[in-house]
């Protein structure tokens, strides 16, 4: 194969560039023949090729700025170990593209950051943004449907669902219906619909999260916490916390030690709940609907079953099943469940409220936001100012977003938000210089945040930013008409501190809300090695 560079470096196949113009011609003379010529498929499917001119380069999506740098016409793809718990790919669909390969090196910073061969491990942090780049559906979540119809199935069976925030301004479109359309209250009804015994809210633990983050923050300040530096680290997102895991180990001390929100209400589910409700906590079947792939691997860590080690029975786990955003659609057309025909539904009432600050959790910011607007409360014991409830400067899809909040007698707190890991690399390599002036960073893997996570419909492929921006939308509007916008007035919680924890870290809330990390540099070889091995 005859390979060149051009003058920016970029590698160029002469050979396939002479004959470009030929592969062309032939593929719209039989798409032609087929009368799909100019086809644009409407939601669910891909929309209109983007194809620009690349002189010769291949077709380039137009999230990026720059040509692919893999040869044409095979570029290659990622690696997916067979037993990854999160992803799967169908390998008669792959027509070797390369756009898993540059979204996984360009937009998340994996490929390309680790030598060859590899040491231990197949490296994935599971975001699944490899699926929502994949034109050919090649790669997909690992299908866990048939666990819940089987747990659905079983008269002996408690089973319990959490709906994540993010799935409320999606799961409409598999539907037909627009980006961002709120849709909660008929996702709470169709679960019903499937079979579910308890229909409860993830935002329930999101408020959850922000009572324990942000009074560990509060202790990182006063140095409390020995050990525990600042910045603080948000821990929310699953694919995140593996990246710094492979990547940044000497960071982990600044990972705040709470539980993503999935977790901390899988933990509840078979030890508070259980117990209010006179369940077996062995016969509850814990399911999450999340916009994540990166749930799956989450849920399978080896340290999540605190709630069999609150009640000695080690083969408990926290979270017994994720569905994806996805999977949750396919289950109701298999049963023939009309989204759009639903009445809309409330969760059930017990471990099912929530705050507006919990329903942004989903877009990039949004758990900065909810933050800031708690910590102003804890550290002042005043009102939050209205400036604090819509905090623009950390909202939008900026990759890097910074803000300073300045509260009575602590003075400015500067906080920043980043999302996709190649922006979070930035931050971090400023973290591990010493150079960073922040006291609290957010991080998210997925570009816009959950609400363009791995399993979302892929109503845009490559995802655009005009779906994530509706996305968001959807979830603001619904903050700004929430009664109660911060996650301290969540009555539902603070029964929860007096009933059971006592108080957010209290010995109870360490032993089920909170966990910790391990460095996974042994898995990877570090590349300096590679090259020089090479």
């Amino acid at each position: 194969m005859e390979i060149d560079f051009d003058e920016g470096g970029v590698r160029v196949n002469k050979h396939c560039e002479r004959e470009q113009a030929v592969t062309r011609r032939a593929f719209l003379k039989m798409m032609g023949g087929l009368g799909l010529a100019g086809l644009a498929v409407g939601a669910g499917g891909c929309l209109e090729s983007p194809v620009r001119d690349t002189g010769g380069q291949g077709w380039l999506p137009y999230q990026y700025e720059a040509a692919g740098t893999w040869p044409v016409p095979m570029r290659g793809r990622v690696s997916i170990d067979p037993m990854n718990p999160s992803l799967v790919r169908d390998d008669a669909k792959c027509v070797l593209c390369g756009q898993c390969l540059d979204v996984c090196e360009r937009v998340q910073a994996v490929f390309g950051h680790y030598g060859l061969p590899l040491a231990d491990d197949v490296i994935c942090i599971h975001c699944g943004q490899c699926t929502m780049a994949c034109p050919t559906g090649a790669i997909a979540e690992r299908d866990d449907t048939d666990k819940v119809w089987q747990a659905l199935d079983d008269p002996s069976r408690f089973v319990v669902v959490q709906t994540a925030p993010a799935t409320r301004v999606a799961l409409g479109e598999e539907f037909g219906l627009e980006p961002g359309t709120w849709v909660a209250g008929k996702q709470v009804a169709a679960l019903r619909k499937l079979g579910f015994d308890a229909v409860l809210d993830t935002n329930f633990t999101a408020d959850l999260t922000i009572m324990e983050e942000g009074t560990e923050l509060i202790k990182r300040f006063k140095g409390e916490l020995p050990g525990k530096p600042l910045p603080q680290f948000t821990s929310c997102c699953p694919g995140w916390i593996k990246f710094c895991e492979y990547f940044y180990p000497d960071l982990l001390p600044n990972l705040s030690t709470c539980k993503s929100p999935q977790q901390m209400f899988g933990a509840l589910a078979k030890t508070y709940y259980a117990a209010k409700r006179n369940i077996a906590p062995e016969s509850i079947v814990s399911v999450s609907v999340m916009p994540c792939t990166a749930k799956k691997f989450e849920e399978q860590r080896p340290e999540m079953n605190d709630s069999g080690s609150f009640h000695g029975k080690t083969s408990l786990r926290d979270v017994d099943v994720v569905l994806t955003t996805r999977e949750l659609a396919k289950m109701l057309k298999r049963k023939g469940i009309d989204l759009t025909a639903l009445p809309d539904e409330a969760y059930d009432s017990f471990m099912g409220d929530s705050t507006g600050a919990a329903i942004i959790f989903g877009a990039t910011g949004g758990v900065m936001e909810a933050a800031v607007r708690s910590a102003y409360f804890f550290i002042t014991g005043q009102k939050t100012p209205a400036d604090l409830l819509n905090l623009t400067p950390v909202r939008g899809l900026d990759g890097v977003k910074e803000a300073a909040v300045d509260i009575p007698g602590v003075g400015a707190v500067r906080v920043a938000v980043c999302h996709g890991m190649a922006n979070g690399r930035r931050v971090l390599e400023e973290v591990r210089s010493g150079r960073a002036p922040w006291h609290f960073i957010e991080f998210m893997a997925c570009p816009g945040g959950c609400i363009a996570g791995g399993g979302q419909p892929r109503t845009a492929v490559p995802p655009t930013d005009e779906v994530r921006t509706k996305r968001i939308a959807g979830l603001y509007s619904a903050d700004a008409r929430w009664v109660r916008r911060e996650s301290h007035e969540n009555p539902e919680v603070l029964a929860l501190y007096r009933e059971f924890l006592e108080h957010p870290m209290s010995e109870k809330a360490e032993e089920l809300l909170h966990t910790e990390y391990v460095s996974r540099a042994d898995k990877i070889r570090p590349l300096e090695l590679s090259k020089s091995v090479s």
